[in-house]
């Protein structure tokens, strides 16, 4: 039976299309949670279940209910309590960023690490693309969707470096197919623990999202895709750090934080991929050794993107340095004391 949605005063529930309270009964007995609910729901489908229970925001007996594959039983209540729908337009910011080229087509900036690309929950402003929307006032919105206007690729949030964002549907088609069939060419800089062998190579091996950890992606054995970093390894010091450049043959989400750490090697101060402290460390002074275990984001730094402009065919490159951050860290560990 379906009952109508009663919030309860004392928790701090959201409500929206699709709320709803359902008891089960004894004909639900042994389905999957997510197959039960969207049945029970006329407007929410089974994806959408399974996204709002990973979100925290269905309830089984009153307490949070994440797992999509938990068994019903009779009697079991369940709350369903969708988020209230924002804006569908990311609202624009006076929001400085660099930008190292500009013309009718294409924007290519420098992106400050700590910023994010686009709004997404927990992140609904104070992005990138409420920043672009500042700058550009009305020659971008519609231009390649709602949430991600003129977005062609992204950097994660704590990745400093060099993107491009298109300003016209012609160029947002042509840059998107260009990374699609890998004609983009991107060198990355990051720093990491221990030492490579061989000092230059190929990293790879298909990723998908980690079952035990939805914010962390992994190597996985089916169901990922093809990912290929090459890598070369330009210093080391004390055979616990490696400062390497990275080119992406494919562009995965997380790709290079996720191949260097499942090969024993995590980007210095990666908050997600590094979970204990590299026996590595033990190997520096012991001012390199703070400085390093202190960085407070991944090492990271997308140095270089070249590509064909969507108009003129004209071959544009441009390289851009760390931020400052990344280059005292660099002068701390490769400088002699």
């Amino acid at each position: 039976m379906i009952e109508p949605e009663h919030p309860d005063p004392s928790q701090e529930h959201a409500s929206g299309p699709g709320a709803l309270s359902v008891v089960a009964e004894p004909s639900h007995d042994g389905m999957r949670t997510d197959r039960f609910l969207a049945e029970a729901s006329p407007s929410l489908s089974r994806s959408r279940i399974k996204g709002l229970m990973e979100d925290g925001h269905v309830r089984r007996g009153g307490a949070v209910l994440r797992s999509p594959a938990e068994i019903v039983r009779a009697g079991m209540r369940f709350e369903v309590s969708p988020p209230v729908p924002v804006s569908a337009w990311p609202a624009s910011q006076s929001i400085p960023f660099t930008i190292l080229y500009e013309d009718d087509s294409l924007i290519v900036l420098d992106k400050p690490a700590g910023l994010v690309v686009h709004p997404a929950p927990g992140n609904e402003d104070g992005t990138l693309v409420n920043a672009l929307l500042g700058y550009c006032g009305e020659t971008l919105p519609g231009i390649g969707g709602e949430k991600r206007p003129g977005i062609v690729h992204r950097l994660d949030k704590d990745t400093s470096g060099t993107m491009v964002v298109a300003k016209t549907e012609h160029a947002l088609a042509t840059l998107s197919a260009d990374f699609a069939a890998r004609r983009i060419e991107r060198s990355y800089l990051a720093l990491c623990w221990g030492v490579l062998s061989p000092a230059a190579g190929d990293l790879e091996g298909a990723i998908g999202r980690d079952p035990r950890d939805r914010k962390r992606m992994t190597i996985v054995p089916r169901g990922g895709k093809y990912a290929l970093t090459h890598y070369r390894t330009l210093e080391t010091i004390d055979m616990a750090v490696s400062l390497i450049e990275c080119r992406l043959a494919t562009g995965r989400t997380h790709q290079i934080r996720v191949h260097f750490s499942q090969n024993g090697h995590a980007l210095l101060g990666d908050p997600v991929y590094l979970r204990r402290i590299p026996a590595v460390s033990k190997l520096l002074p012991d001012h390199a050794r703070r400085a390093a275990l202190d960085f407070p984001r991944q090492a990271l730094h997308a140095a270089m993107l070249a590509f064909t402009h969507p108009e003129t065919g004209a071959m544009l490159r441009f390289e851009t340095p760390p931020p400052v951050d990344f280059q005292d860290l660099q002068k701390i560990l490769f400088t002699d004391p």
